[in-house]
């Protein structure tokens, strides 16, 4: 019973690991891709920075979500990578968090909240199973 228990917490990992990545990747293009007047329109922090900061982020977190995704390629090498990554996207959620709860965005701050819950669980989790020596327990 206790194998048949750590599957179904790998696939909800899983589960949470792409969804991470399909909204990092999501919010990443629309960063790398929109109008600056559209991405101030849509989020409204924008207009607080320069346009290449906010491509720079746009850029951070392509990569942020290619890494969470890294294990599917190399688990002994994409681990790291995703702790790491998960690591990152918690500073970032947490950052972001607190500029959409200063600006009273609450929809967005509620967003991000539930992005670093999210994440929190799969950087818990992640970093439990290399401390068990490497095996997704």
């Amino acid at each position: 019973m206790k194998g048949l228990h750590a599957s179904y917490r790998h696939m909800a990992l899983w589960t949470l690991q792409g969804w991470l990545a399909m909204f990092f990747i999501a919010a990443g293009y629309a960063k790398l891709s929109q109008p600056m007047d559209m991405l101030i329109i849509l989020l409204s922090w924008p207009v607080h920075f320069a346009p290449q900061a906010v491509r720079l982020l746009g850029v951070v977190e392509v990569v942020l979500a290619a890494a969470v995704l890294s294990p599917l390629i190399s688990w002994a090498f994409g681990r790291p990578l995703l702790v790491l990554a998960t690591m990152a996207m918690l500073t970032l959620e947490a950052m972001m968090f607190i500029i959409h709860a200063m600006s009273f965005e609450w929809s967005h701050a509620l967003v991000n909240l539930a992005l670093g819950l999210m994440t929190a669980i799969v950087f818990a989790q992640r970093s439990r199973e290399r401390s068990a020596g490497g095996k997704p327990i």
